[in-house]
């Protein structure tokens, strides 16, 4: 499933149990160059909780969970999870899969990888017969207006409830678009 682009030399690879401590690694490189203000701790509690590689090697067995290394000449540069079965509630019966996280290094940024990317969850997405693709964004992130390009529309918003994380960075949005 090696997808590359015209347009960017990314490089989208599947992901198994033993790219989990590379996951880690990428994830947590990207994490830190993007989201450490957001948090009292400088992001170690979450960055504990979520990007250790015992959390990829659990989800990685889980089916519905589906990983992508993103490369860049052959330099892993950012990494993309999938929800594959992930109804969006209120939304009927539709067949749907959520864009958990596409992450980047601080390098990676602004060269087009970002579309690329949001064009292979779309295909990914119509190969399973998904009626939509949605995902959540933090709603004083500046990736509302990226995903509104792309025609997503806003379909509701939650607050985060973790207590480490600074109150004026809790808002999350809910986002989807119909395939």
């Amino acid at each position: 499933m090696n997808q590359n682009s015209a347009a960017t030399s990314l490089e989208i690879f599947p992901c198994s149990i033993k790219d989990a401590k590379k996951l880690s690694d990428i994830a947590i490189r990207a994490y830190k160059d993007f989201y450490l203000y957001l948090w009292y701790d400088n992001g170690d509690w979450y960055i504990n909780h979520s990007f250790a590689p015992s959390v990829f090697e659990n989800q990685l067995e889980d089916p519905n969970h589906a990983f992508f290394l993103l490369n860049d000449k052959e330099k892993p540069v950012g990494f993309l999870k999938l929800n594959i079965d992930q109804p969006l509630e209120g939304h009927g019966q539709y067949n749907a899969i959520e864009i958990e996280r596409i992450y980047f290094i601080k390098e990676a940024t602004g060269k087009g990888h970002g579309r690329q990317v949001m064009e292979f969850c779309y295909d990914y997405a119509r190969k399973l017969k998904k009626e939509i693709v949605w995902l959540k964004t933090m709603d004083s992130s500046d990736a509302v207006l990226f995903y509104k390009e792309l025609e997503f529309d806003i379909c509701g918003n939650f607050m985060l409830d973790f207590r480490q994380m600074k109150p004026e960075f809790r808002g999350m949005i809910i986002m989807m678009k119909r395939l």
